[in-house]
């Protein structure tokens, strides 16, 4: 029986009380400061004082902890409500999403593999189905399909980059504007052979871009391309 159908255990007397929302809470607590590699219940049961065995009367495995941490989030991502107009509720989940991922960026790695099905995880995309229902283009379920498709993909792929970016950054002690100057030099060189003349226009007259207007500049672009209808 999935986690979310499992009745909680019995409190019982001990000097530590547990719930699926304490261990769930130390757990997002080590994950935003370690990351997911040196999540394990073993360490979650040293945070909270108890033992090992305590954890497996709420989790059965590592698995049920991560889903217990992501709807967590998704809790958060549910909690910015539905807008009378389809596009704003679409486009303020897809805000929450990236504000989500850059608080606790292990959650990015959990992104695009297989859907979340936990309580609120389904509440957030059932708000975000039923407002692509009603966007103008969308006439069916294969229209709908396609359209969360090409909603989530550029979502996972946009926030993933971003937090990339940002653990590079912290891994090598150098930011991305230190990095271009670093390989700046190399760069010039390349361009002046002429062989990259539309890089040579990107990196020339191209302005550095914000993160988050980037990402909502191109957010409007797929919500644009979704309410037009598709060419034969």
């Amino acid at each position: 029986m999935p986690v979310w159908e499992r009745p909680e255990p019995q409190p019982r007397a001990a000097p530590v009380p547990l719930s699926r929302e304490k261990i769930a809470a130390t757990a997002i607590r080590l994950a935003d400061a370690h990351g997911l590699d040196g999540l394990s219940l073993r360490k979650i049961a040293k945070e909270l004082g108890v033992g090992p065995m305590r954890l497996y009367d709420y989790v059965t495995n590592r698995s049920e902890l991560l889903d217990l941490m992501v709807d967590v989030v998704y809790a958060r991502i549910a909690d910015v409500g539905q807008h009378s107009e389809w596009r704003s509720t679409v486009l303020t989940i897809a805000q929450a999403t990236r504000e989500a991922a850059l608080e606790h960026e292990w959650f990015a790695d959990l992104l695009g593999g297989r859907p979340h099905l936990g309580p609120h995880a389904l509440a957030v995309g059932e708000a975000n189905a039923a407002a692509l229902s009603e966007a103008p283009g969308v006439r069916g379920i294969d229209d709908l399909q396609r359209a969360l498709g090409a909603l989530n993909a550029f979502i996972i792929g946009a926030v993933r980059r971003e937090v990339t970016e940002r653990r590079t950054a912290r891994s090598t002690g150098t930011d991305e504007a230190a990095f271009q100057a670093s390989r700046g030099p190399y760069l010039t060189r390349m361009l002046k052979t002429g062989r990259y003349p539309t890089i040579a226009r990107l990196v020339i007259d191209g302005a550095h871009l914000n993160a988050e207007e980037t990402f909502n500049h191109n957010l409007a672009l797929v919500l644009d391309g979704i309410t037009s209808r598709p060419r034969a």
